[in-house]
């Protein structure tokens, strides 16, 4: 190894020894005015030596630096061989050498004459600052590692090891040979070795060689940091490098899950048994023995090493998560201790059996079996009931205690054995929310308070806005149910037949109405952010592993553990109905309770009304970014939406026809999108959110005051699922028909026309929505749309959008039916036709085209004028006016 070596350059300097000595000094000579009286007297008692830049070769090319010099008003001369220069030592001038390239026999014979030699970044870098050019015993050719202190460890080949180090130097770094608290940066070769260990301990960011050539080759780009996130993550040493890992206990699917993850993480994996591995990661709860002999060599680590490995971004010492065979020390020990040459066996077993009870308390009070009624269990007494010493009141556990959580449990003196039913309804009352303040308990402290803790090794897991979405209200809502243990505690602790419950929760019924609904109302999006956070980020993943493994959890995962606030409320209701029934006529609770039911039922019914709501403002936004061009003014506190229906233009009036059509209806008002033919890139957030780029363009927004008839087309052979609408826009003196074709198979077309025409009514006030809908022949509205799905069909809408782009590009004119009217008078006149009759013949044309309707080959804009009626009648193809 070469962590020990000392490596001399050239010039007769060690290049491994600390170079904060030396760069000290361009800390000292930079610092100005610190002391300016002493200043002053220093300047008077000696004269100042001018400051003098020569740019070599090609550097005296680059006009850039010329006026960068000028920038910080230093003068410059230009030179092609230092030869010219003569002495560079002269007292008058302090000589800064500008070199372009630091390599050749110009550059090293000013290292040996020992030069200031600079590089151009430094010098562009300073104008851009307005700061004097540092100094500096080293060449710098610029700042990219500036203030970066780095060790190296595992690197055997010198020649190697000195050109990294130079390039340091080269970038403004400094190396120190010993690794302590100051080292910035580890460069390791190799993850074995007490560097590396104390870099992970430390939380010092381990990274590969490449690190700093990558950072040479951008040493001219003027923004560019070595120590910025994106790099560092590129060039940094994976968890499992050097790593040949296998995987013993482990189910088919979570053993194709590790040995992706090991790959992600740069490692590699292995059948077990194979002598070329490194470690086998053991699944503790199953594995008993190891099949096979293992080599001394060999780490045999709990799958906690494993994964905490990935959560810590960084290989974890495998001393602390070697694999034992499992058994019961406490178990083992106690029977030891039991003296089984006493006479009396009756003692022998009563103490057995009191020593078996008191390892298993612990998980008799587990929140997360499922537990029988207390009915059943008339032996309990209320002494065994109140025992909850595993409750995180009184256990150590990892993370802060929540100030409501910190008052201790009352004991009491066992009551007799036979209770009343309402005593046992009430025991299961307690019993239920003692279990639910340690659920939320254990949500705060095993997940929530180590995933917010400042100075996680490898940076933070989540973002803060991630875990907001994800825990919410959680906090909150732990504070008042902790106050309700603690009152139904005390009740229980004194209990007596007339001592009220439902007060307890009307005492609560406002805090409950306060801290439920944000939780309640963004658990969809709470359970997403889970799932998401987990596919994209392997630390977070490998987290929630390491802690859904512990017994806190009864292997339950965290979004499981989170939707117990949900069902909680429920549950209460339920056991506050079952107590009523238990509870007497006489009894002034009696009525209390009912008033307690009431009250918790107004509180889920708030919280299924703020949940729609929400949901229905998330429906909004939905819309809002996935149509690209939405009006804002869509966006409304009195409008929701009601149902989209997924269609095809048969028209060409909105789109063209056979176009792909989404329509969403609100309760006032229709928006009609087409499908976007080029989606453009997703929208990344400023927190890491990627939200899916926008599929669809907007059309129109259409008022349903301006819906005026609803068809419903027949079916036939030659159309299927086909409506149309009869609108007016507000600039159009005429109506214009609006067909689509259905091409989803829900909702049906009977229910979304009901609905559709139902909510044109409720906008225009009228109380008779099915005489809007009117039944049409298709080829009465000439509708068609058995060439939908043809190939000749899409062939021809490509050919047409490939046209229109192709007129686009060729078009230098904002009005092209001018440009069609000269095109169509410049053909006449070629033919003996005059431009006047050629006009005529346009305008006639034209005229024909928006009054008569009988050569009108598009399905959009057709004459109606009585097919509106309940009786039907042969359309009129010489009708001038649309109805």
């Amino acid at each position: 190894m070469t962590d020990s070596s000392t490596l001399v350059s050239e010039s007769g300097r060690s290049l491994l020894a600390d170079s904060s000595v030396l760069d000290s000094k361009t800390i000292e000579n930079s610092k100005e005015n610190v002391l300016p009286g002493s200043v002053v007297d220093i300047e008077e008692e000696m004269p100042q030596i001018e400051t003098r830049v020569v740019l070599v070769q090609e550097a005296g090319k680059r006009e850039e630096l010329l006026k960068a010099l000028e920038e910080i008003k230093v003068p410059y001369i230009k030179t092609n061989t230092i030869e010219e220069l003569g002495d560079c030592d002269s007292p008058e001038f302090e000589t800064v050498f500008v070199v372009t390239d630091f390599q050749g026999s110009i550059f090293n014979n000013l290292c040996k004459a020992d030069c200031r030699v600079i590089g151009p970044p430094v010098v562009l870098q300073c104008a851009q600052k307005g700061e004097p050019l540092p100094f500096s015993c080293r060449p710098l050719y610029c700042a990219s590692m500036l203030n970066l202190v780095l060790c190296f460890t595992g690197f055997r080949k010198k020649d190697e090891l000195v050109k990294l180090v130079t390039l340091v130097h080269h970038m403004g770094g400094i190396i120190r040979k010993d690794f302590n608290s100051k080292v910035t940066h580890l460069v390791a070769n190799s993850t074995h070795g007490d560097k590396f260990r104390i870099a992970v301990s430390l939380g010092t960011p381990i990274m590969k060689a490449e690190w700093i050539y990558k950072a040479w080759e951008k040493r001219n780009e003027m923004d560019f940091c070595a120590a910025d996130d994106d790099i560092r993550n590129q060039f940094k040493v994976p968890p499992f490098q050097d790593c040949l890992l296998s995987f013993l206990g482990f189910s088919d699917e979570e053993k194709a899950n590790m040995e992706e993850m090991t790959e992600m993480q740069g490692g590699c994996y292995l059948p077990v048994g194979d002598e070329r591995c490194t470690h086998l990661v053991v699944e503790e709860s199953t594995v008993k023995e190891i099949p096979f002999e293992p080599l001394k060599k060999l780490y045999i680590v709990k799958q906690e090493w494993f994964w905490g490995s990935i959560q810590m971004d960084a290989r974890a010492g495998e001393s602390m998560y070697l694999f034992e065979k499992s058994e019961s020390p406490g178990l083992k020990k106690s029977v030891s201790q039991l003296s089984l040459s006493t006479p009396n066996s009756n003692r022998k077993r009563r103490r057995l059996k009191e020593t078996l009870a008191q390892l298993t308390r612990e998980t008799d009070m587990s929140p997360f079996p499922p537990r029988k009624r207390p009915s059943a269990e008339h032996s309990l007494s209320l002494g065994s009931l109140l025992d909850i010493s595993n409750t995180p009141e009184s256990s150590t556990t990892n993370g802060e205690t929540p100030k409501s959580c910190a008052r201790p449990s009352k004991n009491s003196t066992p009551l007799p054995l036979k209770q009343s039913a309402r005593w046992q309804v009430a025991k299961e009352l307690y019993q239920t929310e003692s279990n639910y303040v340690d659920i939320l308990t254990t949500i705060i402290q095993l997940f929530q308070v180590p995933l917010e803790k400042e100075g996680q090794l490898g940076g933070p897991i989540l973002a803060q806005e991630e875990i907001k979405t994800i825990f919410g209200s959680i906090p909150d809502i732990l504070d008042v149910h902790t106050k309700i243990k603690e009152d139904l505690e005390d009740l229980m602790v004194n209990w007596t037949e007339s001592k009220s419950i439902g007060d307890i929760f009307l005492k609560y019924s406002k805090d409950l109405l306060k801290t439920y609904p944000p939780f309640v109302n963004f658990f969809e999006m709470s359970k997403e952010t889970i799932t998401r956070c987990e596919k994209q980020k392997p630390r977070f993943h490998a987290f929630l592993k390491i802690n859904q493994a512990k017994p806190e959890c009864g292997r339950q995962s965290l979004a499981e553990l989170l939707i117990r606030p949900v069902q909680r409320l429920p549950s209460v209701v339920l056991l506050l109905n079952d107590l009523k029934k238990h509870t007497a006529e006489d009894n002034p609770d009696k009525i209390i309770l009912e008033r307690a039911i009431e009250s918790l039922k107004e509180v889920m019914t708030h919280i299924n009304e703020d949940k729609r709501k929400t949901e229905a403002q998330r429906q909004f936004f939905d819309v809002v970014y996935e149509v690209d061009g939405c009006p804002a003014n869509l966006l409304s506190s009195h409008r929701s939406l009601v149902q989209r229906l997924e269609t095809v233009a048969l028209g060409d009036d909105l789109c063209d026809r056979g176009e792909q059509v989404t329509l969403f209806l609100f309760n006032d008002c229709l928006e009609i999108a087409r499908k976007r033919h080029k989606v453009i890139g997703a929208f990344k957030s400023p927190h890491g959110h990627t939200r899916p780029p926008a599929s669809l363009k907007h059309v129109v927004l259409m008022p349903l005051s301006q819906i005026k008839k609803v068809l419903d087309i027949r079916e036939t052979e030659d159309c299927h699922k086909a409506f149309a609408l009869v609108v007016r826009p507000p600039t159009e003196h005429n109506n214009k028909l609006l067909s689509f074709q259905m091409t989803s198979e829900e909702p049906p077309k009977e229910d979304w026309l009901k609905t559709l025409c139902r909510h044109v009514a409720n906008t225009i006030c009228k109380a008779d929505a099915e005489n809007l809908i009117y039944a049409a022949d298709p080829d009465s509205v000439e509708v068609n749309t058995k060439d939908m799905d043809s190939t000749l069909s899409r062939a021809s809408r490509a050919i047409k959008k490939t046209s229109k782009k192709v007129t686009r590009a060729f078009s230098f004119s904002k009005t092209p039916k001018r440009a069609l009217r000269r095109a169509l008078m410049s053909h006449s006149a070629t033919e003996g036709r005059s431009p006047s009759s050629a006009n005529e013949s346009y305008i006639g044309s034209r005229l024909n085209s928006t009054s008569s309707l009988a050569g009108i080959s598009s399905p959009s804009l057709v004459s109606l004028p009585s097919i509106f009626e309940k009786r039907s009648h042969t359309l009129s193809r010489s009708t001038t006016h649309l109805i």
